[in-house]
């Protein structure tokens, strides 16, 4: 796949977070479980941020209590889940100077679903990702960004194009919520994650095309360089059409 040119330039910092930046791996997405399934939605909530790439294989979590507080619940249920998590392969616990707990290097594979598809779903799915991904791209071009802001973008672009097929998705997804992430509305971020996941199980159902990513990457860098050059307009376009190739697969292989 080919690079992301001068985008492609910045390297995350030891730890996994862009350095004084207040877009961290779980910036707007680790937010307090609703109820009185705290064990259940702590395991929901954590899961899908590895999932979608917001901590990403071999990435050090946040500290007990910071996960604690942002969760709304108590340490001994935050451990709970995450001893399980880490027993069903998605955690490991690392001792020493360095230790904590941290995504396992060792991916555990996601099972297709092969249930037959209602095709109204997978419109709507499509239809509120149109919707609101390039609504996101153009707030984000619009905001006064911050260096840390720039360099969030920069890092998860400069990710997602080196990202080998295997780990593609996870990356693509992160590329895809910091853009949100950029807009400042806590909202529209989880509104783009909850519809990638319900994409993802899409896209776990077709298989991943090498020109396809190629085509995938440049699109990313054309939607970037908008953003980060303040051109609202051009960001809606090139999200609208990076969009619609997705669309376009999903649809000739799923019909």
């Amino acid at each position: 796949m080919k690079a992301a040119g001068t985008l492609g330039a910045v390297v995350r910092a030891e730890g996994g977070a862009v350095p004084d930046s207040p877009f961290g791996p779980s910036f707007s997405m680790l937010r307090p479980v609703r109820g009185g399934n705290a064990f259940e939605e702590t395991i929901e909530h954590i899961l899908q941020t590895i999932k979608l790439g917001i901590f990403a294989p071999s990435e050090k979590l946040p500290p007990e209590r910071e996960l604690a507080e942002q969760l709304g619940v108590s340490r001994a249920t935050l451990r709970d889940a995450l001893g399980e998590l880490q027993s069903a392969g998605y955690l490991e616990v690392q001792r020493g100077r360095y230790g904590g707990t941290y995504v396992s290097t060792a991916t555990v594979q996601r099972t297709p679903d092969n249930s037959p598809l209602d095709p109204a779903e997978v419109e709507d799915v499509l239809l509120f990702r149109s919707i609101i991904e390039p609504a996101a791209a153009v707030l984000a071009a619009k905001a006064d960004l911050s260096a840390a802001a720039r360099q969030h973008l920069q890092v998860c672009l400069s990710e997602v194009s080196a990202s080998p097929a295997e780990g593609y998705r996870p990356r693509d997804a992160r590329f895809h919520i910091a853009i949100a992430e950029l807009s400042g509305s806590a909202s529209l971020v989880s509104a783009v994650a909850e519809t990638r996941a319900r994409l993802n199980d899409l896209l776990d159902r077709i298989p991943l095309l090498a020109t396809n990513l190629d085509h995938a990457n440049e699109q990313h860098v054309e939607i970037a360089d908008a953003i980060l050059r303040g051109d609202a307009p051009a960001a809606e376009r090139a999200a609208v059409e990076h969009l619609e190739g997705t669309a376009s697969l999903l649809r000739g292989f799923l019909a």
